[in-house]
């Protein structure tokens, strides 16, 4: 009994050295990166060398070569491909739109404007406008549709003090806008970018047709001109000539680049890391998704430069067509299920290289308060919460097979004045934030290695 009573009271100081040996290690983590990171210097090769990197452009299989190199020189113990195939959409030359005629007057204004992804063009068509302000007011006018190039006004809603709310209730325009026009006989959409930015850099992003309707041209409008556009809704008539040459080409062969630390006590279990690697074709793909990706090279860069021996192996994934299909993330856990193999967390960033605020997770009650467990250890480096819900695109196909997934939240207020647009460039990221963004990523990775979920 006298033993037993001496190694209760031992238990809270054993606890303790525990949580101050865990503190130790993430200090050194974080003076590592904070010092020596070369996430900084990998982005502005990839953003600059490489750019703009769209699934099945010669460009992404560029860049798949300089994440295979780059995972190679910072410490994988193994490097490897993983085959998928990706879709391959081109823009085809550059989009247009000008107002050509305001109550049956001519005119001649030139819209700032690019074809959605996926869209498909084949040259101008030229029609009246019809501004609606959502879903609602188009079925109202429905009758108005036939013959007529639709725009949505519908936009960011300002109240939201968290963005991707306010880009989930938006996104629906951008993904199934020209379907729903086209339903009523539309020849054409335009929308609002999907942006509370203030400069007139339209973005652009995936958007499907539903196959039982015409596949029309589909444009996002600059912030200042959607304005313009809704303004002179109001109190005039207007015709729009739009130009888009968007195709498909035939599917063609893209790759995860996947690289690993063995682990040292259960080398068959995985944690798995990652961005992707593809981006839009109209910027440097710089916060989307070129941090991810330099994030995860780093945190396995780190782990090798302290010494750290992992308990389960490491994959740091390279993910391919995230932006316009999903075909690397869905292919990387369609052979992890064949494979048999167990993965127990996935860790993705794909929400920019701005400060860090902590991380959203998919995962049980029991294993987020787990996690919620650690935020004394996170708290000095930025973490401040570790939320239910969300956990990344590329591994969400994990998520479904029961694998406990988490993502990277850094501060968002910044992140959709940049997404898909000409904007998303390398000067647009800070240096100290993205080694921040790093430093809680691999802190994170360290506890879950350790502990287990």
């Amino acid at each position: 009994m006298k033993k037993m009573i001496h190694l209760l009271l031992l238990l809270p100081i054993l606890a303790l050295a525990q949580t101050g040996d865990d503190a130790a290690t993430i200090k050194k983590i974080s003076d590592e990166i904070l010092r020596n990171g070369k996430a900084y210097d990998l982005l502005y090769q990839l953003t600059k060398q490489v750019g703009g990197r769209l699934a099945g452009s010669p460009q992404f299989a560029k860049a798949v070569q300089w994440g295979k190199t780059a995972l190679e020189q910072n410490g994988a113990d193994k490097v490897f491909l993983q085959e998928c195939m990706v879709p391959h959409w081109v823009r085809g030359g550059q989009d247009k739109a000008i107002i050509i005629q305001i109550d049956k007057k001519k005119a001649s204004r030139a819209l700032d404007v690019l074809a959605l992804g996926n869209s498909l063009g084949n040259g101008t068509v030229t029609a009246e406008v019809l501004a609606v302000a959502d879903f609602a007011e188009l079925e109202k006018r429905k009758d108005e549709v036939k013959g007529k190039i639709v725009y949505y006004n519908y936009g960011f809603d300002p109240t939201n003090v968290m963005p991707f709310m306010s880009y989930g209730q938006a996104g629906i325009y951008r993904r199934s806008g020209p379907s729903r026009a086209a339903k009523y006989g539309a020849v054409g959409v335009m929308i609002r970018s999907l942006t509370e930015s203030v400069a007139n850099d339209p973005h652009t992003g995936a958007m499907a047709y539903m196959d039982s309707f015409p596949k029309i041209p589909a444009v996002a409008l600059g912030p200042r001109d959607a304005d313009e556009v809704w303004a002179l809704s109001k109190k005039s008539n207007f015709d729009v000539s739009m130009t888009t040459n968007g195709h498909f080409l035939p599917d063609t062969i893209g790759h995860n680049v996947i690289g690993e630390l063995k682990g040292t006590e259960f080398p068959d279990q995985y944690i798995t890391i990652g961005g992707h690697l593809d981006s839009w074709d109209v910027n440097e793909g710089a916060s989307d998704d070129g941090t991810g990706i330099v994030h995860t090279i780093e945190i396995m860069r780190a782990l090798q430069a302290i010494g750290y021996k992992p308990k389960h192996t490491l994959r740091f994934v390279l993910f391919a067509n995230e932006e316009n299909g999903l075909r690397g993330g869905t292919k990387y856990a369609e052979e992890a299920k064949a494979k048999g193999e167990k993965h127990i967390f996935a860790l993705e960033s794909d929400a920019g290289g701005f400060t860090p605020r902590g991380f959203s997770v998919a995962a049980s009650k029991e294993q987020l308060a787990k996690m919620q467990g650690w935020l004394p250890l996170l708290k000095p480096y930025g973490t401040e919460e570790i939320s239910q819900g969300g956990g990344g695109a590329d591994v969400s196909p994990l998520a479904r097979s029961g694998t406990p997934v988490s993502e990277l939240s850094p501060d968002p207020q910044r992140y959709f004045d940049l997404h898909h647009a000409r904007s998303d460039v390398f000067e647009k990221v800070n240096k100290r934030e993205l080694l921040l963004g790093a430093v809680n990523m691999a802190a994170l990775i360290y506890l879950v290695d350790k502990y287990g979920l």
